[in-house]
């Protein structure tokens, strides 16, 4: 279940989409990523386009949220931890199950 937009990128050729954009979402300004750590070092990705809204996540991925560049707040929780975002971003793969969050 993936249903974020797609994040657009300028590229040389013109077209507005390059490889880069092929792994890379938009995100809300009020997006809150839910990070389940599992125990064998996994980590589940559940992401809300807005923390306050009562609608069901726009996306969930398998993978390890590494870096947030974006400006957010980091909450802690018993089985993970919450980043609620601050600002319009982009969530990218970096590589294979490796994903950052950067400002849009």
């Amino acid at each position: 279940m993936n249903k974020l937009p797609r994040a657009d990128t300028d590229s040389a050729d013109g077209d507005g989409e390059d490889a880069s954009s092929q792994d890379a979402w938009r995100l809300a300004r009020h997006a809150h990523v839910i990070v389940y750590e599992a125990a064998d070092g996994g980590e589940l990705l559940t992401i809300y386009d807005c923390g306050a809204a009562q609608a069901p996540p726009s996306a969930q991925i398998v993978g390890h949220l590494v870096r947030t560049a974006a400006d957010h707040v980091t909450e802690q929780q018993p089985t993970g931890h919450i980043v609620k975002l601050r600002e319009e971003s982009v969530l990218r793969e970096q590589s294979e199950g490796h994903y950052v969050i950067e400002p849009a």
